[in-house]
């Protein structure tokens, strides 16, 4: 059993005088050419210059968020708006936003972990 062998006419088809009758708007001088003109190229300047004025702002407002981030000079995390990290709750330099203050000195020995590697297979 196949598909039934009956033949459909195109639906919506654009006769051929729509062209005609676009082609003499675009090609007659007069008010109606000139709007149509102004309508296309108003769009064509939408699509073109739309995204790229998006992005422009998009890219704008990622350089002012990241001029307010501040990093915390203990862990590394960026955060805005806090006087304490929230990931650690060291104090943020007094300096201002985005500035990192001076390493702290501290002994390396007391948060190095120390690993030693063992054999899975040994203890079986």
């Amino acid at each position: 059993m196949g598909w039934p062998s009956y033949s459909m006419p195109m639906q919506g088809r654009l006769p051929w005088w729509w062209f005609l009758v676009l082609a003499l708007l675009l090609l007659a001088p007069g008010p109606a050419a000139r709007v149509l003109l102004d309508v296309v190229g108003g769009f064509t300047l939408l699509m073109v210059m739309g995204p790229l004025l998006l992005g422009g702002v998009g890219w704008l407002g990622w350089v002012l968020l990241q001029r307010r981030l501040r990093t915390c000079p203990a862990c590394g995390f960026r955060s805005i708006g806090s006087e304490v990290c929230p990931a650690c709750g060291t104090l943020f330099a007094q300096d201002g936003p985005g500035s990192a203050s001076a390493p702290s000195t501290f002994d390396a020995s007391d948060v190095t972990i120390d690993v030693t590697a063992t054999d899975v297979g040994q203890d079986r």
